[in-house]
C-alpha cells in the first residue's frame, strides 16, 4: 500500500468513545492534554533545526479551560503523551491574544508542509478539515437554527429540527494519463503565474463512481478518451478538506481538445522530459502532492518496460 503525504496520523481518534461526554470532559481538563491552535488557516510552529507543530498544554498557553472552551474545538484523538484538541482561534484579531509568542509563530501550511514531520502534517490535515467544517456549519442548513457540537466536535446537532450534521470531505479524482510511453501533464488556469504542470483532477459529482469521474474529467478537459483506469492510492488534501483518489489511466489516443477555461496548456511528455523538467522550463508537483506519487509510479512502470 502506497503512503502519501498527509497520511499516517498517529492519533487514536477515539471514535468509540465520542458519546462519552464525561470522558471527553475529563480529557479536556487533563493537564497532560495538548491544544493545537489554528488561526485563519495558519498553524503554530516552532523549532530551528527541525520544524515542529506547536501543540502546547493549557498551562503553557496560560489559559483557563473556560477561556479555551469558549472557542470552537474538536477532539482529534489520543496518543501516549495525552489527548490532542484542535482549537479555532480565528475569531481573534491576532493569535497572540491567547498564544504567547514564545511558543512559536503562525504560518500557512502549504509552504511549511515539506519541512514538517509527516505524522504531524497528517494531524494538521485532520484539524484543518474538521475546523473548516465547523466554521461553515454554524447554522442548520435545513431550518437555519444555530447548531450545537456533540461527540467531541464530530457531530453538529440542530436543537430546532433535530437534524444531525457530520464532517464533510469532498472526493476528488486525480489521474496520470499515459499513452505508449508518454504522460499527459497540464497547466491549469488556477496557476497563472507558474509553469506548474500536473496530473488532471476534478471533483466527483453526485451519482458518479470514481472511475466514471476519471473518464469524464479527462474527456471534458482534454478531449481524450480512456481505455483503462487503474486505482493507485489516496491522500487527504487539507486545502481545505478534500480526499484525493489517485489513478493511472491509459488513453486511446493523443489528440487534444483543451477546455481553455480549465487548462492553459497540456503536453505529452517523455520519461526523460519528466525526469528533467528544467530543460523545458516547467515545474512539476512537489513530493507532498499525490500527483508526484502518480508520476513516480508511471516512471517506474516505464523503466520496467510495462
Amino acid at each position: 500500500m502506497h503512503a502519501n503525504f498527509y497520511t499516517g496520523n498517529p492519533l487514536d481518534r477515539l471514535a468509540l468513545r465520542r458519546d462519552d461526554e464525561p470522558y471527553i470532559n475529563a480529557l479536556l481538563h487533563d493537564p497532560a492534554s495538548r491544544f493545537l491552535p489554528v488561526w485563519r488557516d495558519q498553524h503554530l510552529v516552532g523549532g530551528d533545526d527541525v520544524l515542529r507543530v506547536g501543540m502546547p498544554t493549557r498551562e503553557a498557553l496560560g489559559q483557563s479551560i473556560e477561556a479555551l472552551d469558549r472557542l470552537p474545538w474538536v477532539l482529534l484523538g489520543l496518543q501516549e503523551a495525552g489527548a490532542v484538541f484542535a482549537v479555532d482561534f480565528g475569531g481573534l484579531e491576532q493569535p497572540g491574544d491567547m498564544v504567547p509568542a514564545k511558543l512559536g509563530r503562525f504560518e500557512p501550511l502549504r509552504p511549511l508542509a515539506p519541512s514538517l514531520p509527516a505524522e504531524e502534517a497528517a494531524i494538521l490535515a485532520q484539524a484543518r478539515g474538521l475546523l473548516h467544517w465547523r466554521r461553515n456549519h454554524l447554522f442548520c442548513g435545513h431550518c437555519g437554527h444555530a447548531t450545537v457540537p456533540e461527540q467531541g466536535g464530530y457531530r453538529l446537532a440542530c436543537p430546532q429540527c433535530s437534524l444531525q450534521h457530520f464532517p464533510r470531505t469532498d472526493p476528488v479524482v486525480i489521474m496520470l494519463v499515459h499513452h505508449q510511453g508518454r504522460a499527459l501533464l497540464a497547466r491549469g488556469a488556477r496557476f497563472p503565474g507558474r509553469r506548474l504542470f500536473s496530473a488532471l483532477a476534478g471533483f466527483i459529482e453526485p451519482g458518479e463512481s470514481a472511475e466514471e469521474a476519471v473518464a469524464r474529467e479527462v474527456f471534458e478537459e482534454t478531449g481524450v478518451r480512456l481505455r483503462g483506469i487503474e486505482y493507485h492510492s489516496s491522500q487527504p488534501w487539507p486545502y481545505p478538506n478534500s480526499l484525493m483518489l489517485g489513478f493511472l489511466a491509459e488513453a486511446e489516443g493523443t489528440e487534444l481538445a483543451l477546455d481553455e477555461n480549465e487548462i492553459v496548456e497540456a503536453h505529452w511528455l517523455t520519461p526523460d522530459e519528466v525526469r528533467h523538467p528544467e530543460r523545458l522550463d516547467i515545474e512539476l508537483p512537489g513530493a507532498t502532492a499525490i500527483a508526484h506519487s502518480l508520476v513516480a509510479a508511471w516512471l517506474d512502470r516505464v523503466s520496467r518496460g510495462e
